[in-house]
């Protein structure tokens, strides 16, 4: 098997009493014989018994871990993490995302775009749904771009940032500011969202979004993000209340673009 080894690229790990799931991702990586410049385990206060884990886990798998004495949430994770980041790109990968068979070949091809782009910001590898408005930038990679008029209307548009799996620099803080601390992790993410497009960001996205990422979840450590089940539902009543609000939350979304401040 061919070894990818990416020195300068640090791999970034946030973690919350799902120690097993790290393990499963460490150990993917491992196996598809990829490896980083650094790997960094940034914990938010887990259990006494994932932190007894993850030191298990570090002698064998070599990563630097940052760890607080309680849950601070989602921004504070990931500020912490990044601190400790070197290297001048960062793969940031939450804890329950295992990499698939096509990692190396896209994860390559993006490292490259960036390297010889100075211009792109981030580049993403995951979604649930596709950017909604994109324009092709090479036959692997799209550019998602963003516009405030009416016409636009899918609100999925202010998502140009996202915490799903992604390639940036390690600059990015200091572009787009920390993230916002002791919200909720949407809150936190779609505040990044705003500041990114405010700070006219340029992102790129996969075209093939579901080739380097899959999401799993497990039963013994299920996902830390509820849903909110009339988000999902298929009652008629429910789907029109949902197409209503989506129209106020566009409005909302973009009134809060033109008032956002870092």
């Amino acid at each position: 098997m061919k070894n990818h080894h990416y020195p300068n690229v640090e791999l970034l790990i946030t973690h919350y009493n799902r120690s097993s799931s790290l393990e499963r991702l460490l150990k993917a990586f491992e196996n598809q014989a990829t490896s980083f410049g650094n790997i960094v385990v940034s914990d938010d206060g887990s259990k006494t018994e994932h932190l007894e884990e993850l030191l298990k886990l570090q002698k064998s798998h070599q990563f630097n871990l940052v760890t607080t004495q309680q849950n601070k949430g989602l921004g504070n994770n990931l500020n912490k993490g990044q601190e400790k980041v070197s290297a001048p790109f960062v793969l940031y990968v939450q804890e329950d995302f295992v990499p698939q068979e096509g990692f190396n070949e896209n994860f390559s091809k993006a490292l490259m775009i960036m390297e010889m782009d100075d211009s792109i910001d981030i580049i993403r590898f995951y979604a649930y749904f596709a950017y909604p408005y994109l324009e092709v930038y090479d036959n692997q990679f799209s550019e998602m771009k963003f516009s405030n008029s009416i016409l636009k209307a899918d609100h999925l548009k202010f998502y140009v940032y996202s915490d799903h799996p992604h390639l940036r620099r390690s600059n990015f803080l200091k572009k787009f500011g920390k993230y916002k601390e002791g919200l909720s992790g949407d809150v936190t993410e779609f505040d990044m969202c705003l500041s990114f497009v405010k700070n006219k960001g340029r992102g790129l996205f996969i075209n093939n979004f579901k080739v380097m990422f899959e999401q799993m979840n497990t039963s013994a450590e299920p996902s830390t993000m509820n849903r909110r089940e009339w988000k999902r539902t298929d009652h008629i009543f429910m789907k029109v209340s949902r197409a209503i609000y989506l129209k106020f939350r566009l409005m909302k979304n973009t009134l809060q673009l033109l008032f956002y401040r870092n």
